[in-house]
């Protein structure tokens, strides 16, 4: 079974603090579905057990940047640094839970009473990581899914490398909840449209179980922006099941080993992989809606 990786406690700088306005323009209701918020630390410690030291992104940096860049709802994944710690998650979504939904990272076994109240606080999903340590590894993959089932939660899968995909699919065929596959399970510019991971994350999407997040791209290019290598499995993707498809910024960015974007610049993207009215709004708005229990944009 794949366990999660080892401690190391890197140093994680934080995002680029001047966002610009980007040219492209949100539809109303466009959702981010993939950010994080950590600390302030004297508010909310960070995990002894953690993998990563993050500077402070607090929810109201997150505020400032969406008014920015013109996002109306987030999904916030509770981040590694915290570890199954999730009050600083929590408190995130209870300043606006019309607009803001939750990925809890938690162990299996938690009392039913815990979930419950972290599903009225807007969790709806719970993620298992390979690359962060303090988590929940994909061993506690057919446990959270059967206590989570009936909450309608989903299962998010962080990989460290794409082959772990085909690793975990049998995991995935066996239980019944809904999964997303983090950063287009990490599938790099290089692995492409013929690899055995990309073939078979299609065969997942095929489970019509399967949602596909297209953040952090930026990390799995071998080209720089815009990334032109990733656009094959993009359209191979969004042209298969473009009502699985949904998208994220990855704010603030942690453990990014790559030059640290500018959140403008990663919006400017989104014409570019989605390259038309109707899948822009499936994958920004009607996708986030479905899966996390936003109401519908009309």
């Amino acid at each position: 079974m794949i366990e999660t990786a080892p401690r190391t406690m890197q140093p994680c700088p934080g995002p680029d603090r001047q966002p610009r306005r980007p040219a492209f323009v949100m539809p109303r209701g466009a959702c981010d579905c993939h950010v994080h918020v950590f600390g302030p630390q004297a508010q909310f410690p960070f995990s002894a057990a953690r993998s990563y030291t993050p500077e402070d992104c607090t929810a109201e940096q997150l505020d400032h940047l969406h008014a920015t860049l013109g996002i109306d709802r987030a999904v916030i994944v509770h981040g590694g640094a915290h570890g199954t710690d999730n009050r600083v998650t929590l408190a995130a979504l209870d300043r606006a839970p019309d607009r803001l939904r939750g990925v809890a990272v938690i162990p299996a076994g938690l009392p039913r009473r815990t979930l419950e109240d972290m599903h009225r606080r807007g969790m709806r999903g719970c993620r298992m990581s390979t690359v962060v340590s303090g988590g929940a590894s994909f061993a506690h993959l057919e446990g959270l899914a059967a206590q989570t089932f009936d909450l309608d939660w989903h299962l998010v899968l962080h990989f460290d490398r794409s082959t772990e995909l085909i690793d975990v699919a049998p995991l995935l065929q066996r239980v019944r909840s809904p999964f997303v596959l983090d950063h287009l399970a990490r599938i790099d510019g290089r692995d492409g449209v013929d690899s055995a991971a990309f073939a078979m994350l299609m065969r997942l999407l095929d489970t019509d179980r399967c949602w596909v997040k297209l953040a952090s791209l930026y990390r799995l290019s071998a080209e720089p922006y815009p990334h032109l290598d990733m656009l094959p499995m993009i359209a191979r993707v969004v042209a298969h099941w473009p009502d699985r498809i949904i998208w994220g910024s990855n704010w603030p960015h942690p453990i990014c080993p790559v030059p640290m974007p500018n959140d403008g610049d990663l919006i400017d993207l989104i014409p570019l992989w989605l390259p038309d009215a109707t899948t822009q709004r499936l994958a920004l708005v009607d996708n986030p809606a479905a899966l996390y229990g936003f109401a519908a944009i009309a």
